[in-house]
């Protein structure tokens, strides 16, 4: 189980909640949000995400990479645009951030 401020992931189940209320991943989606949950905390490069999601040929896919790290925002950020949760590291990769609830 990972909990990052209003978001839990379970593994077991492949169960994604925000603030307890149910959201539907695409198993793409889901793939990459679980390799953010398993580095929390750490970068996680643009390489390392294509090659783990998409395989040899994931380096033909980082514009898909971008549309799903944005798809995931919009489900699980209060402001997209201002993502807390999910963050850039620009020129490198992405980093899950571990937050507490206030």
């Amino acid at each position: 189980m990972f909990e990052s401020g209003r978001l839990r992931i379970d593994a077991e189940t492949r169960e994604v909640k925000v603030d307890g209320e149910l959201i539907k991943l695409t198993p793409t989606e889901y793939a990459v949000l679980d390799i953010l949950a398993r580095y929390a905390g750490k970068i996680v490069t643009r390489e390392r995400l294509l090659k783990e999601v998409w395989g040899p040929a994931g380096e033909d896919e980082e514009g898909s990479l971008r549309v799903y790290i944005n798809a995931r925002r919009k489900k699980l950020e209060i402001d997209p645009s201002a993502p807390e949760l999910i963050v850039t590291e620009a020129g490198v990769g992405y980093r899950l951030e571990i937050l507490t609830l206030p």
